[in-house]
């Protein structure tokens, strides 16, 4: 597998890798927003970072279900701020936002990679990152997220995503954008029920669209409480179960909010793949 470029750096994705994230935010569903607070993020950051966690990915801008916008302005400041404090740390930093302008302002001030929900499809998101050298994570989100959790409706969940995830492939590359720097992500709860959901899970390697690398984000959401009964707080068995399921069907990267339980227990996974 060819490294994926990510702005400083060059990922050996041939071995899972580990997204911590970092949410900048007021409103999380996971209830650790940190409401801009860089202190805080720092301290995260740096935790993350002794745990195992490969790529910081930043958000201040909730995308839970149901969540309202958040002032472009206010983002803009909060990402860009937080790039500005954690790029010392020398670890790559994911910006996870929709917004072209905010993506801008982050790359500007050295971001590595960005991550759209909304895969790029903003008018001027694509020409806001074509030009860099940025890792960019394309995500399916059917809906917006104040309302995508209301109906969603698929006749093939899987085709329909893995047709949207190669529809902007296209675009980028058509963009100018190098193959190697694009992963995807077909966007676990976003605009997706919980049968949709565990399709998607089940069938994960059919979204490595023309073999480019799967981001699989299933940290402690809804679809794993709905098994299990657990309340958020109380997901992390369920979590860490999850984003093994997913590498053992193909995902690249794992976005979690709980960098030291998986980065164990992918250590565990790899001391079978790699057994004689």
């Amino acid at each position: 597998m060819q490294p994926f470029i990510c702005g400083r750096f060059e990922l050996d994705l041939s071995v899972p890798c580990v997204m911590a994230i970092i949410n900048l935010t007021d409103d999380s569903f996971s209830g650790d927003g940190l409401k801009g607070d860089l202190k805080a993020a720092l301290r995260r950051a740096e935790r993350a970072l002794e745990e195992g966690a490969d790529i910081l990915d930043l958000g201040a801008e909730s995308t839970r279900p149901g969540s309202d916008p958040v002032p472009e302005a206010q983002e803009t400041e909060r990402i860009v701020a937080a790039v500005e404090a954690l790029r010392p740390l020398g670890i790559p930093l994911s910006v996870d936002t929709k917004k072209p302008a905010v993506m801008q302002a982050a790359l500007a001030a050295g971001a590595d990679m960005v991550n759209d929900i909304a895969g790029f499809t903003a008018p001027g998101a694509v020409e806001a990152v074509a030009g860099s050298g940025c890792g960019l994570c394309v995500m399916h989100m059917q809906g917006a997220p104040g309302t995508m959790q209301q109906t969603p409706r698929y006749g093939d969940v899987v085709a329909e995503v893995t047709g949207f995830l190669s529809e902007r492939v296209r675009a980028l590359t058509a963009a100018g954008v190098a193959r190697a720097r694009i992963v995807l992500d077909p966007g676990f709860g976003f605009g997706k029920d919980v049968a949709h959901n565990y399709s998607m899970l089940r069938h994960l390697g059919r979204f490595a669209v023309d073999g480019l690398p799967v981001l699989a984000g299933l940290s402690r959401k809804s679809m794993l409480g709905a098994v299990t009964g657990a309340g958020v707080e109380d997901r992390l068995i369920a979590s860490v179960a999850a984003a093994m399921l997913a590498v053992e069907r193909g995902a690249r990267i794992v976005r979690v909010h709980d960098v030291a339980a998986t980065v164990e227990a992918l250590k565990i996974w790899r001391a079978c793949v790699e057994a004689t």
